[in-house]
């Protein structure tokens, strides 16, 4: 079943790849839109945690690999303002054990 990566460019442009266990994101963002950092953090963090409680809800725990996603966007939106910008490249579905 699928999971998907989705991948980002920062203000900085540097790019980096980010892992869900569930296609909640793809509902979220939209490939190749840019969003204000803040406000991606925020969805994100909503994505992450919808995608935590349907692996708890499947399983019976909660997911660690979205815990994980998630401090990797904070650290990584750290070094930004609030209000600079970061773009959606990409969606990557691959093969795994949800969908969820």
């Amino acid at each position: 079943m699928p999971e998907v990566l989705f991948d980002v460019r920062w203000p900085d442009g540097s790019t980096q790849s980010f892992y869900s266990p569930s296609l909640i994101v793809e509902e979220y963002f939209r490939a190749g839109h840019t969003y204000p950092v803040g406000d991606f953090v925020d969805t994100s963090r909503t994505c992450m945690r919808i995608a935590d409680q349907r692996v708890r809800q499947k399983y019976g725990f909660g997911c660690a690999q979205s815990v994980a996603t998630m401090a990797g966007i904070e650290q990584a939106a750290a070094r930004f303002a609030a209000d600079e910008h970061v773009t959606l490249e990409a969606f990557r579905r691959q093969a795994g054990a949800g969908p969820y």
